[in-house]
């Protein structure tokens, strides 16, 4: 009986007959489209957060001008981050089984020798390096942020979009050099010959090529259907089995829907947001007013259909929300034309977005409010008793739970 070689940067190690660059070009063209839109919609999200507004929304410091493209996030329509971050995350989850079977298709590359056979080559190494690094560093975070696992050092903001940054850089050098191959072996004009990922010395083949793609593809399938249903609502959310916030409403009755932080886990104590206790306090151009909740319920309510979209993916469906516009609030400190931006601060004192900025245009928007009320009845603690921002088309972490103060001006 022959000896096998048993290292792996031997040829004669990887003996797979589904590998070949027919099989990996296909996953390379779906990830060519799937990586680019995820791109895209991350930018996206991360321009949502205002981060050029205020410091306190800069969840990346020094982006100098990899914040080139940012704008100031719309109002409209008001599902627009809902609908832009649910295919982020979505679609990233879906894409997970096609990346996996493209860096196990190509993995031999990874162990040629000589490691290094020219300059030219070199860079190739390195930017493969940084390609499967970076994908696999993109993946991993967005799929903990997702479910809520905060293992890794540092915040997940500044790590995910640098960690963006690189791997992209690496995906469009690489699909630039690799696109017009695939393009060929697909349309199967490369020649067995020419095929540099076919095994020398193939196992005899279980399943065909075509085979294991309806089996990758069966997996994203799978993914994508036990996880849509968080960014869809309704009777789906009961589909997104993966997802933390699928399954059921966490409670019954007007305040039975999904929330991320408790008043139990942000700190907030009954005693403070008491009617006794707790009061509104507004600055802007004339000076500070201190409202009770009574006082701000003798101020003309207005009613909003808002959801909750948040950077994990998930949302809630349309709630019915009845509270003071902040653009009313903001005339009370001397703003009686086109409103400033407003500085948010919430009775949470740890964590992550206790306080936010809003544009300017949010404040004006007419379905922008201090909700007092939510589906006819009050606020419940868990969320934001007794007021909490709510605003069109804004991510969760931006609806700021428990407010205390508002700082209306230029910020």
């Amino acid at each position: 009986m022959r000896d096998l070689p048993r290292l792996p940067t031997s040829p004669g190690f990887w003996r797979s007959p589904l590998r070949g660059t027919w099989f990996t070009s296909v996953l390379g063209l779906v990830l060519l489209v799937g990586i680019t839109v995820l791109f895209v919609t991350g930018l996206v999200s991360y321009a949502a957060y205002n981060p050029d507004l205020s410091p306190v929304n800069d969840t990346t410091p020094d982006k100098g001008i990899l914040g080139f493209y940012l704008f100031a996030w719309p109002t409209g329509p008001v599902w627009l981050y809902r609908f832009t971050q649910g295919l982020h995350v979505t679609l990233g989850i879906t894409l997970i089984p096609v990346l996996l079977a493209k860096l196990w298709s190509v993995v031999p590359k990874l162990f040629t020798l000589p490691p290094v056979r020219s300059l030219a080559h070199a860079l190739e190494r390195i930017s493969l390096l940084l390609l499967v690094g970076g994908g696999l560093f993109e993946f991993t975070t967005g799929v903990l942020n997702v479910q809520l696992d905060y293992v890794f050092p540092g915040s997940f903001y500044p790590l995910h979009f640098y960690g963006a940054w690189v791997f992209f850089s690496a995906f469009v050098a690489h699909a630039a050099l690799k696109t017009p191959t695939a393009l060929r072996a697909v349309r199967r004009r490369l020649r067995e010959e020419d095929d540099d990922l076919v095994a020398p010395d193939p196992d005899p083949p279980t399943v065909s090529r075509r085979g294991a793609l309806w089996l990758v593809g069966g997996g994203s399938l799978l993914l994508f259907v036990t996880t849509v249903g968080q960014s869809l609502g309704g009777p789906f959310r009961r589909t997104a089995l993966l997802a933390p916030h699928g399954g059921a409403d966490p409670a019954g009755g007007p305040n039975g829907f999904q929330i991320n932080k408790t008043a139990a886990y942000a700190g907030i104590d009954a005693v403070e947001t008491g009617a006794e206790a707790w009061r509104l306090v507004v600055t802007g151009r004339t000076g500070t007013v201190r409202l009770s909740r009574a006082q701000l319920l003798e101020m003309p309510l207005h009613s909003s259909s808002l959801p909750i979209a948040c950077v994990e993916g998930w949302s809630t469906a349309d709630q019915w929300w009845r509270g003071v516009r902040l653009r009313d609030l903001a005339a009370l400190v001397g703003y009686d034309g086109d409103p400033p931006d407003v500085f948010v601060e919430s009775l949470q004192r740890h964590g992550a977005f206790r306080r936010a900025a809003l544009r300017a245009n949010q404040v004006a928007d007419p379905r922008s409010l201090l909700a007092l009320y939510v589906n006819g009845e009050d606020l419940s603690p868990d969320h934001g008793h007794p007021a909490r921002i709510i605003v069109p088309a804004a991510p969760g972490v931006l609806n700021t739970k428990w407010v205390a103060k508002l700082t209306f001006g230029d910020l």
